[in-house]
């Protein structure tokens, strides 16, 4: 198998980093980290096709409340973080696994058991804390292997796999809906989650060295953060993380409202999602063969100017206008989320670039603050889509302005402060 235009099968990731001889293939690692990250996509795609069921289930009786049946999950992911990112430099990444991959377990059936909407949603926000570790844990072990554009490079073959997610997820969702009841959705995530938790057992050596742990205290945390916001660029790419995050993650809890109740589409719903899911997986793809030639910098700035122009002609277009056709909104979320494909990848590896001495916790601190920022934005403007997918455009439009403008701002606070620097 080649991937790039190279023969990667016999290619082993040599690391001083690792505990373990490492053995493992390129093409393998790869997998195992994408699944990891699938997990978390899985959980979250998957049950959009059954959300009305679900809310029927649980007595919700606004289709809006069911968002939060989605968006809880990315909270407690964001939360979980910050305790598996700094735990993971403390006992290892291959531990913090395995505790993160139970408290999944248990959430998971607190979730098949739920019979109120507090219940779900208590068992939703178990369920992204049980997620965080495999999310962290995955960022933490990439970092400790690659930096810098292959680092991207890396991350966006991973991204590659791991949108297969949710093009996959809902069609698959909707098939175990129909014949075995939402119930089976939760427990397909969970034997999912056995399987992976088992192969990185098996196959992935620790990453992390005994001489490299860190004593497990809230000095470890204080340091991190301290460490941390003294770095611009990774503080800024953070935020901007969060803002591009957060209409992506209204258009995802929403998606399944807008295609159902605005357009009657509910029975191709699934299918809708997943073309336009491929969309994602194809831009980051091809961002993986052209990051080691342009840079993660450029193919992250180029990609937001064409969402922000998007968004702002379709505001332009139908703002106080009534719905256009469905095949129109969905050449523009199209257009839209293929833009997204080259964003994100590259913003997680421009915030973690200068954080690899401290991988783990800096891993743990992007995803919470990532989390924190998006969560609140995406259910503000969830709230307000009721008749028209208006305000994702809107979100989409004002997030990746303020983040262009960010971006702009800490790459030049950090060229002048290079320029000033005096040379002998």
């Amino acid at each position: 198998m080649s991937l790039g235009g190279k023969n990667i099968n016999v290619i082993y990731l040599k690391s001083s980093n690792n505990m373990e001889n490492d053995n493992i293939s390129e093409v393998e690692f790869i997998a195992i980290m994408a699944s990891l990250m699938a997990l978390a996509a899985l959980s979250i795609d998957a049950l959009l096709p059954g959300l009305n069921e679900i809310g029927n289930t649980i007595g919700t009786t606004n289709s809006k409340d069911n968002q939060f049946i989605i968006t809880v999950i990315v909270l407690g992911l964001g939360i979980g973080q910050l305790v598996s990112g700094a735990l993971s430099d403390s006992i290892g990444r291959k531990p913090v696994m395995y505790i993160g991959s139970a408290i999944f377990a248990v959430a998971s059936i607190i979730c098949v058991l739920a019979t109120s909407f507090e219940v779900m949603i208590a068992g939703r926000l178990l369920q992204g804390i049980g997620l965080s570790a495999p999310r962290s844990v995955s960022t933490a072990i990439i970092r400790d292997k690659y930096s810098g554009n292959q680092m991207a490079k890396i991350m966006s073959y991973i991204v590659v796999i791991f949108i297969l997610a949710p093009v996959v997820a809902p069609t698959f969702g909707k098939v175990l809906l129909d014949n075995f009841g939402w119930e089976s959705i939760f427990y397909s995530q969970l034997i999912f989650g056995v399987f992976v938790t088992i192969w990185l057992w098996q196959r992935q050596p620790e990453t992390l060295k005994k001489a490299d742990q860190k004593k497990m205290n809230w000095a470890l945390y204080a340091n991190g953060a301290k460490e941390f916001f003294k770095l611009p660029k990774a503080v800024i790419y953070t935020i901007v993380s969060g803002l591009i995050s957060a209409p992506f993650l209204a258009y995802m809890s929403s998606s399944q409202q807008i295609f159902s109740e605005q357009y009657d589409l509910e029975d191709v719903y699934p299918y809708i999602f997943s073309g336009l899911a491929l969309g994602i997986g194809m831009a980051t793809f091809l961002n993986g063969k052209l990051v080691m030639r342009f840079g993660m910098q450029s193919l992250a700035m180029i990609p937001m100017v064409v969402l922000m122009g998007i968004s702002i002609l379709y505001i332009l277009l139908y703002v106080g206008e009534p719905n256009p056709s469905s095949n129109i909104l969905i050449l523009f979320f199209a257009l839209v989320l293929t833009s997204i494909g080259f964003i994100f990848g590259n913003l997680n590896a421009m915030a973690m670039q200068p954080i690899g001495h401290i991988a783990g916790i800096g891993a743990s601190i992007i995803g919470f603050l990532s989390a924190v920022i998006s969560v609140p934005i995406a259910a503000l403007i969830g709230q307000y889509i009721t008749t028209t997918s208006l305000p994702i455009f809107i979100g989409f439009a004002l997030c990746s302005a303020l983040s262009f403008i960010m971006i702009v701002f800490v790459e030049l606070g950090t060229q002048k402060s290079t320029d000033s620097i005096p040379t002998n």
